[in-house]
């Protein structure tokens, strides 16, 4: 009946509406997701938008952090595994200017899988850089930034 992009967009407003409403703010939009690649829309207005009109270098790394997130956050769910996830620390380099709207996108998703894997083998944190890019395709095809992200999982073993 539904779509798994439109059930993808409705879990995600309203796990970010409830527990991350910075994100929420920003109104994400995952217009891409399968096996190893997560995109994610956040469109250019008046609240994503700095004094210049380009995207404000926060809403960026919204973009950045839930693009990454989501990826290993619906994984999680879909193996039924309680995982719990963070990220340790960030990296961004800026290129230019994002006068549009951007699209995140992550290609880890076989990193987050072999992640997981290994966090619920061994119940131990597992941490390993992601990378998303940020690109304004309705401008041009460059790279507006660059992401790199530790994610960070480990496996959430029930109390007896």
């Amino acid at each position: 009946m539904f779509s798994p992009l439109f059930k993808a967009n409705i879990r995600l407003s309203v796990f970010t509406f409830w527990k991350i409403p910075m994100v929420f703010f920003c109104r994400p939009k995952i217009v891409q997701q399968d096996d190893i690649r997560t995109v994610v829309k956040i469109k250019l207005r008046r609240k994503t938008k700095n004094h210049l009109n380009s995207m404000y270098f926060g809403t960026l790394a919204v973009g950045a952090d839930i693009t990454g997130a989501f990826t290993a956050f619906d994984k999680a769910q879909a193996i039924g595994k309680p995982v719990s996830l963070a990220f340790k620390d960030f990296h961004a380099d800026y290129y230019m200017r994002a006068i549009g709207d951007v699209y995140f996108t992550c290609d880890d998703g076989k990193l987050i899988d072999e992640m997981l894997a290994e966090t619920i083998e061994t119940g131990e944190r597992v941490n390993k850089a992601v990378t998303v890019t940020a690109k304004c395709p309705d401008i041009n095809d460059d790279i507006v930034a660059k992401f790199v992200l530790t994610l960070s999982l480990k496996h959430k073993k029930s109390k007896k």
